[in-house]
């Protein structure tokens, strides 16, 4: 499936889903989880990094917004772009001590930067708010000179805000996935022995995958902290990290849109399951077996093997036509 053929369908999904859904917070979440799942994929399905600090980039961007928009007078848009900078900023540190192990060691050591970050968070609480985290965090309008721009007060409003800013990092790192440095990342993933020994410089490059992944982690937490206005220390914390992940899995590695799949299967089923039994993480858990054991693929190898199947029925009349007139003939 081509690449311009994808972005149609997420542009789809992106305009479908005011049609179908009623919560426009709800909608909100899966396009922001979207974005943090994309951050993740990079690393996991580009170069082969699993990492389980996603949630330093997730909560600094929320604490770095609700910081500057309950305690400074800045325009939001530059709260927001100071989040993206702040999850590259975190994620240039995570990745340059990560990188230099290699397997269990770079997964462990992603771990222990998670939860150095959690316990800073909470211990630091005169800044974070602690336990409580940030409240507050207002939401107001893009103006220019008392114009009203992009209204951003009710939830749908704000959905289109995301929606926009979901399409445009969606289209980036399309492009980033499919320049010669994405390819890079490829060889790196598949061989990086092979790489290196071709003269790459492959902590340099996995360096450069981890600071555009804490980018678009950290721009997702703010998303996340306007939406809610609140940061909170969850954002921060393991389960956070192990969620992104999980979403990347789920859709499938490798694949841009395959991370807005996964996350819309996790947010809308972990929605619908906590309407039917307060312990719904179990059944989620569950789910999430059954999907991990049939679809190793993920949700978007699931798609590709039914477009398959369409595409190859469509074309068996065809060729069975073909077939009857070349035997007459």
């Amino acid at each position: 499936m081509s690449k311009h053929v994808q972005f149609l369908i997420a542009l789809a999904i992106v305009v479908a889903m005011p049609l179908f859904m009623k919560s426009g917070s709800l909608a909100s979440e899966v396009l922001i989880y979207g974005l943090a799942a994309m951050g993740c994929n990079l690393l996991l399905g580009y170069t082969g990094l699993l990492s389980f600090g996603q949630g330093v980039f997730f909560g600094l961007g929320s604490y770095t917004l609700g910081i500057l928009l309950t305690r400074l007078p800045i325009p939001m848009p530059v709260a927001l772009l100071s989040a993206v900078l702040l999850g590259a900023l975190g994620a240039a540190i995570v990745g340059w001590v990560a990188i230099r192990q290699r397997g269990t060691y770079f997964v462990m050591l992603t771990l222990a930067f998670s939860q150095m970050f959690y316990f800073i968070a909470y211990s630091a609480s005169g800044l974070t708010g602690g336990d409580n985290g940030l409240m507050d965090i207002p939401r107001k309008s893009i103006s220019v000179a008392g114009h009203t721009l992009v209204p951003l007060e009710t939830p749908w409003q704000y959905y289109g805000f995301v929606a926009v800013i979901f399409l445009i990092v969606y289209w980036l790192l399309r492009r980033v996935s499919d320049s010669i440095f994405g390819r890079t990342l490829l060889a790196v993933r598949d061989n990086d022995e092979r790489a290196a020994a071709v003269g790459y410089n492959l902590r340099l490059l996995k360096l450069q995958a981890f600071v555009i992944s804490g980018a678009v982690t950290g721009l997702a937490g703010g998303l996340h902290a306007l939406m809610t206005g609140i940061a909170p220390l969850s954002n921060a914390e393991y389960h956070t990290s192990e969620m992104i992940l999980v979403m990347t899995v789920i859709g499938g590695t490798g694949n841009l849109l395959a991370s807005l799949l996964g996350a819309a299967f996790y947010v809308l089923l972990g929605d619908w399951l906590s309407t039917l039994w307060p312990r719904w993480l179990l059944l989620l858990g569950v789910v999430l077996m059954v999907v991990s054991l049939g679809l190793q693929g993920g949700l978007w190898g699931l798609c590709q093997k039914l477009w398959q199947r369409v595409r190859g029925g469509s074309h068996k009349p065809a060729d069975a036509a073909a077939g009857a007139k070349g035997g007459h003939a």
